[in-house]
């Protein structure tokens, strides 16, 4: 009987015998790999509001107003106020307007003080200051605009809203609006003549 124990012993490979723990070396490379992720992980995670975190909340509540307005049949006007840095909705009904029953309404949002509103462009143009208007109809429609928003370290964040579709494009460079389709003179009259067979 002992003879076949130390016969199984000498057979038996290093690794399956009884456990000893870790050595140095392995917990010595297992702690530099976690520094080493935690080295990468670490400055992609910020801890405050930044320009994405932002103006993904931005999109959301353009999201859901526009929801909100197709739901309830309702238009919904957004008032931003560039100085201040806030923006708040109001649903018409009729005449009046009223906030929307949705709690988080019940104050207007504001910016983080690291980040303003640089400008918008609506239709009626480039506002740097001031109270801009914005629209969402209840057929889904959104009033075209565009929106810069800026940090301390001068980066730009741009959110475009496109009228008829309501696809939302958000930058991190400057979206100018797109120029008036111009129709060349010698297209005009094959225009006028297709319009008035009709």
């Amino acid at each position: 009987m002992r003879r076949f124990s130390s016969l199984a012993l000498r057979l038996t490979p290093y690794p399956l015998r009884a456990s000893t723990g870790f050595t140095f070396l392995e917990i010595f490379l297992v702690l530099f790999l976690l520094v080493g992720l935690l080295g990468i992980i670490l400055p992609r995670i910020s801890w405050e509001e930044n320009l994405g975190s932002v103006s993904r909340h931005m999109v959301g509540t353009i999201r859901s107003l526009q929801t909100l307005a197709m739901t309830s049949q309702k238009t919904i006007h957004l008032y931003f106020d560039i100085d201040r840095g806030i923006y708040w909705p109001m649903i018409l009904d009729g005449s009046e307007e009223k906030l929307p029953t949705n709690p988080i309404w019940a104050t207007p949002l504001k910016l983080p003080e690291t980040i303003r509103f640089l400008d918008i462009l609506v239709s009626q143009g480039r506002k740097e200051s001031g109270r801009v208007d914005l629209f969402f109809y209840p057929t889904g429609r959104i009033d075209p605009a565009t929106m810069h928003l800026v940090n301390t370290n001068n980066s730009i964040l741009a959110i475009a809203i496109e009228p008829v579709t309501g696809a939302i494009r958000m930058s991190d460079e400057r979206i100018e609006p797109p120029k008036p389709l111009i129709i060349p003179d010698r297209v005009r009259p094959l225009l006028k003549t297709a319009a008035a067979g009709k």
